[in-house]
């Protein structure tokens, strides 16, 4: 079940493709209201879903609202992708309760493809680094980041002909383990991708990630949506989260 609108995002049309390649039925899910979609993941009694974290979790909610239990429809599968959360705990644990299904988290960017997969033992994801050459600017400084550093990914592609780049600034932020541990030699970043370059606040000297805030809410089942506003009262930044409960 393709949990998404097939619009002009290659993301979308690729992973169709590739699902029908593999001699998958694929369920386009396009043009159709939450209720609607879930109605069809259960008459259709899809095994896998694929859709972004927080839409995951918007339809386990909505399935609640609408009298049906998601834990008990046959989806086991979930593949997220589009932002951060396939790695993050908190979110991923609570997908896979709202589903009874387990998550894999997957990456990648229309000006490169897809360059990330999940990490088995689910601590983050893997750079694919016999197609792309990966290095790793650190956040505070710029310069090339230490093992575990916060940074942003850079990529160069190696076999991409149709539109090869050099030293691509994705603006994904990760963290970088070139020696962790297991059979999987490409480098693991920890918890996946942790947020955008540009979804940085600076709060009174503090970095602050929408990603990290996200984290913790999460964290607690009774939040169902929340937002975060930032403000400034005479010459201070203020960052208020507004929580919805349910």
């Amino acid at each position: 079940m393709m949990a998404f609108s097939f619009g002009p995002f290659i993301g979308f049309w690729t992973a169709h493709d590739a699902a029908l390649a593999r001699g998958a039925l694929v369920i386009p899910g396009g043009g159709l209201s939450t209720l609607a979609r879930l109605d069809l993941i259960q008459t259709s009694q899809a095994t896998a879903l694929l859709c972004t974290p927080s839409y995951a979790l918007h339809l386990a909610e909505s399935a609640v609202a609408n009298g049906i239990d998601a834990a008990s429809l046959a989806v086991r599968k979930i593949i997220v992708a589009g932002e951060p959360g396939g790695s993050v705990p908190a979110i991923r644990s609570r997908i896979e309760a709202a589903w009874n299904a387990c998550v894999v988290d997957h990456a990648g960017a229309t000006e490169v493809g897809p360059w990330g997969y999940a990490d088995r033992a689910g601590r983050g994801l893997h750079v694919v680094e016999s197609e792309f050459i990966a290095e790793f600017l650190a956040v505070d400084t710029g310069r090339p980041a230490r093992e575990g550093e916060l940074a942003e990914l850079i990529l160069t592609t190696l076999n991409r002909s149709g539109c090869p780049v050099i030293r691509y600034r994705t603006g994904d932020l990760v963290r970088p383990f070139r020696n962790a541990a297991g059979e999987n030699r490409f480098v693991l970043l920890e918890g996946g991708v942790l947020g955008r370059v540009d979804d940085m606040l600076v709060i009174r000297g503090m970095n602050i990630f929408p990603s990290s805030v996200e984290q913790v809410l999460r964290s607690f089942p009774d939040v169902a949506e929340y937002r975060l506003v930032a403000d400034r009262i005479a010459a201070m930044d203020v960052l208020t989260v507004e929580v919805e409960d349910r």
